[in-house]
């Protein structure tokens, strides 16, 4: 089996994260989601990968090469162009676009593949699902999970009949206008004659023309209803709980790294703790060449990047700051996600750093702040 991994959206639920990354290389515990993806791949034998790539597409690539530390082959195909001045412009085709295109090219799809989209963490039993896919004599196969009513609209709805056969497939409808609460993980196991039913040079979606398509036309098209690990990054409120459940060490693939100093404490290397006064209520990570001045008061779950600063009189409450992020002086922080210049509270609420009356972070690289208080107290001459 082969495995394609959809990795050209911009993700622009998650934004800020996906200003400066591609929603694949969205960190959970230090290491891009995808990551999860390709070694899950590897454990079950499959080491022919290609991602489709568009936006931040350099990212991609540069991380993961040609797949060698994976111990798996890597192959990317770019949806874009080059305009007359030289730059790059991303312009993805749609994700069964994406495959025509791949097909198109090189004809990778001469065997059964799965196809994943690159952003959750799956622990699925890929052999298992192989075998019901072959057992069924399929053509397509969607693994499927039950979600609450209430959520339906946020994904693909898939209806069946009693023996799995797919009838209908609803792509993000009302709640009114569900007709299942069964749903699409984007999790697939297609044969290559699902590739031919695609057409050149146009852009076509899995879920809003592939899927509608297969149904019609009455082919052999069935959902696995399987129970496993699924954890979606949907949106950015969805990120603040996945980290929130993985320190609290309630997704059981994950394990928090680093160096447990005491309960519900974990620290990379060349980490400093000025003790003195300083409150830490796990379950807290606090990441390598990180500094945490005395006074400062931290409440788990709480994940705080590599070489970041907290200050004295700083308190950080349930939230998520990435790598080189300073938290000044008495700031108190509560349920916040900190990417550089901007925050996002667990509703989703984003704010520049600009919009706040006096600066809450800084970048821990930047000694310039120091500077300026340094000045400051020097006597005028």
């Amino acid at each position: 089996m082969k495995a394609m991994i959809l990795a050209a959206g911009k993700g622009t639920r998650v934004r800020p994260l996906t200003y400066d990354l591609p929603k694949p290389m969205i960190p959970i515990l230090g290491k891009p989601v995808m990551a999860y993806l390709v070694e899950h791949l590897a454990k079950y034998g499959v080491t022919e990968i290609m991602v489709n790539v568009s936006y931040l597409h350099e990212k991609i690539e540069e991380y993961f090469g040609e797949g060698h530390q994976f111990g798996v082959q890597i192959g990317y195909s770019f949806e874009g162009y080059t305009n007359d001045e030289g730059e790059v412009v991303p312009q993805p085709i749609g994700s069964a676009g994406g495959l025509k295109k791949i097909q198109e090219f090189g004809g990778f799809f001469d065997e059964t593949t799965i196809v994943l989209c690159g952003d959750a963490l799956i622990d699925l039993d890929l052999k298992s699902a192989l075998f019901e896919h072959r057992r069924k004599g399929a053509l397509a196969s969607v693994i499927t999970r039950e979600v609450p009513w209430d959520k339906v609209s946020s994904y693909g709805v898939v209806v069946t009949d009693e023996d799995g056969r797919i009838t209908e497939f609803q792509e993000k409808p009302a709640q009114a206008d569900a007709k299942s609460n069964f749903i699409s993980t984007g999790i697939y196991i297609f044969e290559p004659e699902v590739i031919n039913l695609i057409p050149k040079d146009t852009t076509f979606d899995i879920g809003a023309d592939l899927f509608p398509l297969l149904a019609k036309e009455g082919l052999p098209f069935f959902a696995q209803a399987r129970s496993f690990n699924w954890v979606d990054i949907g949106t950015v409120s969805d990120y603040w709980q996945v980290l929130q459940d993985v320190l609290m060490g309630e997704v059981t693939q994950l394990d928090v790294p680093g160096v447990q100093i005491e309960d519900g404490l974990w620290v990379g290397l060349n980490t400093k703790i000025e003790w003195e006064g300083t409150t830490i209520e796990g379950p807290v990570y606090i990441g390598s060449g990180a500094l945490i001045e005395a006074g400062a008061h931290i409440v788990g779950p709480t994940w705080i990047g590599h070489g970041s600063h907290i200050c004295s009189g700083a308190k950080v409450v349930r939230s998520v700051l990435f790598e080189y992020t300073r938290v000044l002086h008495d700031v108190n922080l509560h349920e916040m996600i900190v990417f550089k210049d901007y925050s996002v509270d667990r509703d989703g609420e984003m704010k520049h750093i600009s919009e706040y009356s006096s600066g809450e972070w800084a970048n821990a690289r930047d000694r310039r702040q120091s500077r300026r208080t340094e000045f400051a107290s020097e006597p005028v001459k």
